[in-house]
């Protein structure tokens, strides 16, 4: 019997967002024509979008992104199903079927890839009311989301963005650069606290007031004030009262901000709520072993971030990318060991023949033996990733930038506060730069960069690649770790090994690759190779190429260049982002 005529195995994934339309491609990818064939893969998607990119949603606020341009490559391969506007209501375990409005999807595997929901915080003016949140209150979650932003801010008179985290700061950036006059409305000592220290804050403070963002910190919010027809029109903060401690008796003063527009950036909250109603164990999220399967089931299994493994999740997408390609990795092997005999290939996963009881049925496999990747340096957790010592975060997926209109922040690992670690630091408020260095046995483990990109982008480089620092990493502060990259016309000079997309992995001659696969623009090369599909910082390096590569003669030996003597990139690297 081939694999084709085999029992289908039926594999499940439940969200088809970034993390969850990556690992169809990503499982895809991994299958051979014959082994696709008897593997079933279902995509249910709750939104009737196609996928798109959610990191840059903030910029789609700004108006420096349309919204055509982020949409991301599906599978792209009509043996995989994918129902957009289904959204799961329960999985029964027993029957192993995941249920929906329109009927129930059989299931070997499911995979739960359902994201995070915004949290909307106990707020007296929008918890409570019938029908959601006022006209004028919004979160940014979604693509419905960003849209009623935008519409929202063409008439508003002031905003007020409450949340100084990464979203909140690119929300506000993006309102002020619409000309939207922004308040920021932040309960931590700074801007980004979790990430930065007070210094670096209030560097970005300043940023923030010289784009015309005024920033409220150590400020509670009180009130959402909302006029007779519904609308916002007010928000009530309670803050320190730095000029007269007698107005109130605890020294703080509640300042009424008018705003007929509200963004709520508080954080997210994963979606959890399908494997909790399973009788699956969760925490915080969906609680899963390093094999990304929950303890109570092995055939359940959760990424991204619903999911909460043992190093703890990040919330961003260098993590859930990096658990879509392990589990992809895990599920593909053990399908192709179940195949391995005739026996194998006679039962459906996860059942073991009659006479074959002692054997591990494919589900166990999975759940204990699934591939974990390598990590080569074992730093202490990051400061942002909420990370246990069991296993840290694999190097470059703890990346966390801003990527907002006047405003560059990067930070990576951990802050310095730990024994043994060498930290450096370069404040400069009246130019609005902060960098900070943390090396420990000759290697950047944690860096923070305010201000100033090109230094972010090579200290991105360095902490990702693993490239030895310098002697005196104080060398780190200004210039780059290595020599600086001598300027090239073209790419032609640029050896195929360059990495051009950090949040994907791209290479040059990745691209070339794809150009000769049959690409012939930057779209074809974004869906065929995902780069610009992250952070997005790359586009326009990769329209470069692609334009280069449309100029150039397809079978002229000057599109690769292979030479040892070929000159370093003239592109700088990509940091990644949540």
């Amino acid at each position: 019997m081939s694999p084709v005529d085999a029992p289908t195995r039926r594999v499940v994934v439940v969200g088809n967002g970034m993390v969850g339309s990556r690992f169809a491609s990503d499982l895809l990818a991994r299958l051979s024509d014959e082994e696709v064939g008897a593997v079933e893969i279902t995509v249910l998607g709750a939104e009737e979008y196609e996928p798109y990119n959610r990191v840059l949603l903030s910029e789609v606020v700004a108006g420096k992104v349309d919204l055509a341009a982020i949409g991301l490559p599906g599978a792209g391969d009509d043996r995989v199903r994918v129902r957009r506007g289904t959204e799961a209501i329960a999985i029964d375990r027993a029957s192993r079927r995941v249920i929906t409005a329109d009927g129930a999807y059989p299931y070997d595997a499911v995979v739960l890839a359902t994201g995070a929901a915004a949290r909307v915080p106990d707020i007296c003016g929008i918890t409570g009311r019938a029908g959601g949140l006022p006209r004028g209150v919004h979160t940014l979650r979604t693509l419905d989301d960003a849209r009623g932003i935008v519409a929202a801010s063409a008439n508003a008179r002031h905003a007020v963005v409450i949340g100084a985290g990464v979203l909140g700061l690119e929300v506000a950036c993006g309102l002020a650069y619409r000309g939207v006059p922004v308040s920021v409305v932040h309960g931590g000592a700074s801007p980004m606290d979790r990430q930065l220290d007070t210094d670096a804050g209030r560097v970005v403070e300043a940023s923030l007031s010289r784009l015309g963002v005024r920033t409220w910190t150590q400020a509670r919010t009180e009130r959402v004030r909302v006029d007779q027809q519904g609308r916002a029109c007010g928000v009530e903060i309670r803050t320190p009262d730095g000029t007269d401690r007698s107005a109130s008796e605890d020294g703080t003063r509640v300042v009424d901000v008018e705003a007929d527009l509200v963004v709520l950036a508080c954080g997210t909250v994963p979606e959890a709520g399908l494997a909790r109603a399973a009788g699956l164990t969760v925490d915080r999220g969906v609680v899963v072993g390093e094999d990304l399967a929950s303890p109570d089931d092995p055939r359940v299994f959760a990424i991204g971030d619903c999911a909460q493994p043992p190093e703890g999740g990040t919330g961003l997408i260098a993590q859930g990318w990096d658990q879509s390609w392990r589990l992809a990795e895990a599920l593909a092997s053990a399908a192709r060991a179940d195949d391995g005999t005739t026996a194998g290939r006679d039962r459906l996963p996860g059942r073991p023949p009659s006479g074959d009881a002692d054997r591990p049925s494919m589900a166990l496999r999975l759940a204990t033996s699934a591939v974990v990747r390598p990590v080569a340096h074992d730093p202490q957790p990051g400061r942002a990733t909420g990370s246990s010592p069991a296993r840290a975060a694999v190097p470059g997926t703890d990346v966390v930038r801003v990527k907002a209109a006047g405003l560059e922040i990067v930070t990576m690992g951990v802050s310095g506060r730990e024994p043994g670690h060498r930290s450096l630091t370069l404040s400069d408020p009246a130019a609005g730069r902060h960098v900070q260095v943390v090396v420990a046995d000759g290697l950047l483990v944690g860096a923070t960069c305010v201000g100033a990109p090109d230094v972010g982008a090579d200290l991105t480089a360095t902490y990702t690649r693993r490239v030895p620092v310098p002697a005196d990493p104080a060398h780190l502060l200004l210039r780059p770790a290595a020599p600086a990259p001598v300027q090239a016309v073209t790419p032609t000079h640029m050896p195929d090994q360059t990495t051009v997309c950090h949040c994907n992995g791209v290479t040059k001659g990745d691209l070339v690759a794809c150009w000769h696969d049959g690409a012939r623009s930057a779209d074809d090369l974004a869906r065929g190779t995902r780069a610009t599909t992250g952070c997005g910082g790359c586009t326009d390096a990769v329209c470069g190429i692609a334009d280069w590569l449309a100029a150039a003669d397809p079978s002229d030996d000057g599109v690769r260049d292979t030479s040892s003597t070929a000159r370093s990139p003239v592109l700088s690297p990509s940091p990644q982002r949540s």
